[in-house]
């Protein structure tokens, strides 16, 4: 027998010996690795980076805190979209590096909204920044979904950070007087705020602004309230490019975006909330912008189309920056 044919038996006899030896379902014993868990989405938008950073999802029982609807409505809309309630919702917060800021919108839950959430600060550092790098933040409102990333143990998260918001959103939820006059199951939204805006606050770190208003080159405030008293949405401007940040202007795809006056019990006032969001639907569908929202499925960007009297949603198409 030549070497080399010598060699082939050897071969062949190893991998034999290594089939019979293997245990019969050895590779599927060990079941699933992980979760899948969204952390983030990175776009360019002109000469901005835009990240979309994932703070987890929780589950919500919808068709409980929709208004101006019905369940039996919900329950068609969701089944249109092969869904059903609860219906596990994305809180999203998105960065802006326009190369001489990095501005963040929006903090996440910290640990006030369950052990679901709270993921940002991870999720941040997964995409290549630190906490401390973040030099603004820009709150669209100040629901503990929102804020409750600002602070942990009483101390800021983003040590070098402004934080801004409008002024009178920071007039409702950091006043002692509307805190003390509450009523009991509402007490918490105004408590969630205060301890988490303090640390800013306190430092002489939160410059609050008065509706419509620049910011920074490429990014401006503008006043959409309703949900809250101060809500705002931002802007993002980049050659040409525009990127609009909606907040809570709406929170279920698939029952909004095809009834856009479905509104949500906490809404401060439901009916200038869905005023605002059907002229940000408008808009968006008329001026093709780029849409980035707090509640859409992550990371919650994409654009929007009119289709008879409501809307389809068209997410991002997903890409990998080269």
């Amino acid at each position: 027998m030549s070497a080399l044919a010598l060699v082939r038996k050897t071969v062949f006899v190893l991998v034999a010996l290594a089939a019979v030896l293997t245990p019969v379902g050895s590779v599927v014993a060990a079941g699933p690795a992980v979760k899948s868990q969204p952390g983030y989405y990175r776009m360019m938008l002109g000469d901005f980076e835009v990240t979309a950073l994932s703070d987890g999802t929780v589950d919500l029982q919808i068709a409980q805190i929709l208004t101006n609807t019905t369940p039996a409505r919900v329950a068609r809309a969701l089944a249109r979209q092969y869904m059903q309630d609860p219906v596990e919702t994305s809180v999203n917060a998105y960065l802006i590096n326009t190369g001489s800021k990095l501005v963040m919108v929006d903090a996440g839950s910290g640990s006030l909204f369950g052990p679901t959430l709270g993921k940002l600060v991870a999720n941040l550092r997964a995409a290549g920044y630190q906490p401390e790098q973040v030099d603004e933040i820009y709150i669209t409102h100040m629901h503990a979904d929102h804020v409750g990333g600002l602070a942990a143990d009483g101390k800021a998260v983003f040590q070098n950070a402004i934080v801004r918001a409008d002024q009178r959103e920071a007039d409702y939820w950091l006043s002692p007087k509307n805190l003390e006059a509450a009523p009991a199951d509402a007490k918490s939204f105004f408590e969630g705020a205060m301890v988490s805006m303090r640390p800013y606050v306190d430092t002489g770190r939160f410059r609050p602004f008065d509706g419509d208003t620049d910011l920074v080159p490429g990014v401006r405030a503008l006043a959409a309230r309703g949900h809250t008293p101060g809500h705002a949405i931002f802007v993002v401007e980049s050659r040409g490019q525009r990127l609009v940040l909606w907040g809570d202007l709406m929170h279920v795809a698939a029952v909004q975006f095809p009834e856009p006056s479905v509104t949500i019990q906490f809404d401060t006032d439901s009916k200038a909330a869905a005023a605002q969001r059907k002229k940000a639907f408008a808009a968006a569908a008329k001026q093709g912008q780029w849409i980035g929202a707090s509640h859409l499925p992550f990371p919650g960007l994409g654009h929007l189309r009119h289709d008879g009297s409501g809307y389809d949603w068209i997410p991002v198409n997903y890409s990998v920056l080269r």
